[in-house]
């Protein structure tokens, strides 16, 4: 075998080896994220379960929705073989959030008792991602947590109680998320409301806020990847892309004199352009073991005493939650209230 040259035969070698691929989807292994033992492990394990069951639909860096197969109120199935409806309803049921709403009793009040075919329209008319978050961490045993049927509930906590609750509230734009934290967006498309207006929103007023969170499941190749529930009708990821230093100053936010994606404004149709406003980062992993364990409530429990009002101050759909009487909210402009963009139907 003739002799090769230094520089050839390294040629030839790397020619051979296989390229580095781009990074994989972090969701590709949830039982690897369960088996860390920690608390972020076992909320990214179970949203990234999730998130396969309804087949991986996603919104790339560049805010394109792809892969959508199975939507929340078709009779087609899930990968366990479930129609998407039922398993909708078992975040409401199991998560114990059922009682916020008019559908329990005709959803059936019992974990594990399938819910009557006519419960169907429940999942069309009740937005759920909220009640999605809630049961990944009830089902991930996440201590200090509370679940709530709208996100503001739980913000809000995190705002007023940082010390005896799971998540404390932080500036998105500056911060370096991490696996189990929260990323969430106020979906009100009169106005931007960012940190500074959600903050006096929270410090003001026990009135709802029409919010959605994602969790982060992972971080890989400078993107962020999170996973919502009731995201173009299912559990869908979303890729956001860090700067340099892995913070999230990159996020693309909306702003009140943006184009309307249309036909004619393809580059306006940034699905995850929003008005990012807080960062919920899950405490270290010894703060939340000194935290009380979690307990899920039960289907017909009453409701919390001292629950932040279960209706809304600005109200555009998305919480699924009544507005508030005229007597007990500050007065402000009229919203509108368009179909909330994850909920609408893509062409």
């Amino acid at each position: 075998m003739p002799r090769c040259r230094l520089f050839a035969c390294l040629l030839l070698l790397s020619l051979l080896l296989p390229l580095p691929s781009r990074a994989a989807d972090p969701c590709a292994s949830p039982a690897m994220y369960a088996a860390s033992g920690t608390v972020a492990g076992r909320i990214a394990a179970t949203a990234c379960t999730e998130h396969r069951l309804w087949y991986r639909p996603f919104i790339d860096a560049e805010g394109r929705l792809s892969g959508s197969r199975v939507r929340e109120a078709e009779t087609a199935r899930l990968a366990n073989g479930q129609p998407a409806w039922e398993r909708v309803i078992e975040y409401w049921r199991d998560g114990g959030l059922l009682w916020q709403t008019q559908a329990a009793s005709a959803c059936g009040s019992a974990e594990g008792v399938a819910a009557p075919a006519w419960c169907r329209w429940f999942v069309v008319d009740t937005p759920w991602s909220a009640a999605f978050v809630s049961w990944v961490m009830g089902k991930a045993g996440v201590p200090g947590y509370r679940g709530s049927a709208s996100h503001v509930n739980y913000v809000r906590r995190a705002y007023r109680d940082p010390l005896g609750n799971a998540y404390r509230v932080a500036y998105p734009q500056t911060a370096k998320a991490k696996q189990g934290d929260l990323l969430c967006y106020v979906r009100v498309p009169s106005r931007v409301y960012g940190f500074d207006g959600v903050m006096a929103q929270l410090a003001g007023n026990d009135g709802g806020l029409n919010m959605h969170c994602d969790i982060v499941v992972g971080i890989d190749d400078g993107v962020l990847y999170l996973v919502g529930g009731n995201v173009f009708d299912g559990v869908t990821m979303r890729m956001i892309t860090l700067d340099g230093t892995g913070r999230l100053s990159r996020l693309p936010l909306r702003g009140i004199d943006d184009r309307e994606c249309s036909p004619d404004a393809p580059d306006a149709c940034d699905l995850n352009r929003q008005d990012w406003a807080v960062l919920l980062e899950l405490r270290d992993e010894r703060d939340l073991l000194a935290l009380a364990q979690p307990s899920l409530l039960s289907s017909s429990a009453a409701p919390i005493t001292g629950e932040a009002s279960q209706c809304c101050t600005d109200c555009s759909g998305g919480d699924g939650l009544p507005p508030c009487p005229a007597e007990e909210i500050p007065a402000q402009e009229a919203v509108p209230e368009p179909p909330a963009v994850e909920d609408a139907q893509p062409a």
